[in-house]
């Protein structure tokens, strides 16, 4: 029989941050789904497993700063515009357990006898988040998402957002540095990247796996902490799979030429 397991739970925290001089204190609270969704009605099926966890701002009648932070989560993270964020974790793990069986059932009856690829058939999907109090009045948003959709390996990622605690907008690197930033930061981040890996040349970095095909290049995926940048690079972005996750942290006095302030 298809088995679902749907759980829904809510938790509070609080981030303050230091904003134009005043303090910001943003009130999240935890919403999370987790459903499991056998793939056929038979003993012993594979199944997918959804688990989402995130951290949603909590409506505090602030003028609109919970909606602009909860709505830019749902877009990015779940893909999902125009609702809030309870509703959007609800949609994508009913989509995605659907999809599952839509799209898996009919391969999986042809391998059926075949016991070595039953694995292949066994998906999860997970979300975690957390947040942490960034540079003037920054909240930094953390993403641990995990999964896997057959193949040799799962595929393991750390995704983060940054917003003004104040206003909720969300700050990408173009309201962070000044217009013309992009060689000078790209130099930084070879160099922190050179020191990372204990090397000195490009030759020694794509021999290590790193930028074997690309120059380097500064992520959106970045966060603001507050004595430095941290720079995040999932799997097969400037480096093969087995390297893993590369950060490169960026200390902000070393970024004061190029900062906007």
């Amino acid at each position: 029989m298809k088995s679902v397991f749907y759980l829904f739970s809510a938790a509070l925290m609080v981030v303050t941050s230091c904003s134009a001089g005043s303090e910001e204190k943003v009130e999240f609270e935890k919403i999370s789904a987790d459903k499991t969704v056998a793939l056929t009605d038979e003993d012993e099926s594979p199944q997918c497993v959804v688990h989402l966890q995130l951290d949603a701002v909590k409506d505090d009648g602030d003028g609109g700063r919970a909606k602009a932070i909860n709505g830019a989560i749902a877009a990015e993270i779940l893909g999902i515009e125009g609702v809030g964020l309870q509703q959007a974790v609800d949609s994508f793990a009913n989509k995605y357990t659907a999809d599952y069986v839509k799209n898996m059932a009919a391969l999986f009856r042809e391998d059926r006898d075949d016991e070595l690829k039953h694995a292949w058939y066994e998906y999860n999907y997970s979300i975690d988040t957390e947040t942490r109090r960034g540079r003037n009045g920054a909240i930094v948003y953390l993403v641990t998402l995990d999964y896997y959709e057959g193949g040799a390996h799962g595929i393991n990622q750390l995704l983060t957002m940054n917003f003004d605690a104040h206003s909720g907008q969300q700050l990408l690197l173009k309201d962070v540095f000044v217009p013309g930033y992009e060689s000078r930061l790209a130099d930084l981040l070879l160099k922190a990247l050179f020191e990372l890996t204990d090397t000195k040349t490009l030759d020694e970095l794509r021999g290590e796996g790193y930028l074997y095909s690309m120059d380097m290049f500064a992520s959106e995926n970045f966060a603001l902490d507050e004595d430095h940048i941290t720079f995040i690079y999932n799997p097969y972005e400037i480096a093969p799979y087995a390297v893993g996750i590369t950060e490169l942290e960026i200390d902000y006095s070393d970024l004061k030429d190029i900062l906007k302030k």
